[in-house]
C-alpha cells in the first residue's frame, strides 16, 4: 500500500513538473523571437553608434582590414549601416531589409581571420585573441538572423491556413 502511495505521489510530482515545463516552454515560444530581434537590434545599434561617434574599440580592426577606403570615411559609414540593420530589425515590415543588410555586412566581419590572422589568433588555429572572439561571435548573429528571417512569412502562412 505504501509503495502505491509513493508511486502516486511521484506521478503527481512528475505531472506538476511536466505542467511547469510546458508553461515555461510556451512562454519561451511566445517571447523568444521578439526578444531575439530586440537583442540583435540593440547590438547593431549600439556597436554602430560607437563607430559613428568615433568611440568603437573595433575601429582599428576595421581600418586594418579595409585599408583601401580611408578609415575616417569607412568606419562611420559602416556604423550607419549597422544602425540601419538594428532599426530594421525592430520593425516587422523592415525585417527583410535588415536581414539583407546584415548578410551583406557579415562576410566582411570575417575578413580579419584571413587578412590578419596574427591579430585574430593567439595560437593559430584555435586560441583566439579578444579580437578573434569578437569576430567569431558573429556566428551566433548569423544563427539569430536565420531564426529572425524565418519569421518574415509567418503572418502569410497564418492567413493561408485560414
Amino acid at each position: 500500500m505504501s509503495q502505491q502511495l509513493a508511486a502516486d505521489r511521484l506521478q503527481q510530482y512528475r505531472n506538476r513538473v511536466d505542467e511547469l515545463d510546458a508553461a515555461i516552454a510556451a512562454w519561451m515560444d511566445r517571447w523568444g523571437i521578439p526578444v531575439l530581434r530586440v537583442a540583435v537590434a540593440i547590438v547593431f545599434i549600439w556597436f554602430g553608434a560607437l563607430k559613428i561617434v568615433g568611440d568603437s574599440p573595433a575601429a582599428e580592426l576595421v581600418a586594418a582590414t579595409v585599408y583601401v577606403v580611408p578609415p575616417d570615411l569607412f568606419v562611420p559609414v559602416l556604423g550607419v549601416w549597422e544602425v540601419l540593420i538594428g532599426l530594421s530589425l525592430l520593425y516587422r515590415s523592415l525585417i527583410r531589409l535588415g536581414i539583407l543588410l546584415l548578410f551583406l555586412q557579415l562576410p566582411g566581419t570575417f575578413l580579419p581571420i584571413v587578412l590578419l590572422p596574427d591579430v585574430v589568433f593567439h595560437v593559430f588555429p584555435y586560441a583566439l585573441t579578444v579580437e578573434g572572439q569578437y569576430i567569431v561571435k558573429n556566428l551566433v548573429i548569423i544563427g539569430a538572423a536565420l531564426v529572425i528571417g524565418s519569421t518574415v512569412r509567418s503572418d502569410e502562412r497564418i492567413a493561408d491556413v485560414r
